[in-house]
């Protein structure tokens, strides 16, 4: 029988994170993409602590009218200058098991035209 989305997600999800693990010097940039909204978060795996988040849902990006690509972009450049502001400037990408293409893709390009490295 095949798997659902989710299921199958979820397994490409556990492949993906054996290799990649957040650290003090290269946190982890995590990504999660709803129907409607993206969100971002920087975590430290080793101290189980998020350094910083940054969403759609954010007041200056969920008032600006912009399609969901452009508000990806925008949550991108977002997280990198929260990053900026923590003293991060190389991470670890981890599209969560959605396939790097799309928004996903967009929220990267905007991370790394903020400055982050990975």
């Amino acid at each position: 029988m095949a798997l659902s989305k989710l299921d199958r997600r979820n397994k490409i999800r556990k492949r993906i994170r054996k290799d990649i693990v957040g650290t003090t010097s290269r946190p982890r940039l995590s990504v999660f993409r709803s129907n409607r909204e993206i969100y971002a978060q920087i975590i430290d795996d080793v101290e189980g602590k998020t350094l910083a988040s940054a969403s759609s849902r954010d007041k200056d990006i969920a008032s600006a009218s912009a399609d969901r690509k452009e508000q990806a972009v925008m949550v991108g450049k977002a997280i990198a200058e929260k990053a900026k502001k923590a003293g991060i400037d190389t991470i670890s990408f981890d599209r969560g098991g959605y396939l790097y293409h799309g928004r996903v893709k967009s929220l990267a390009e905007g991370a790394r035209e903020g400055g982050l490295k990975f």
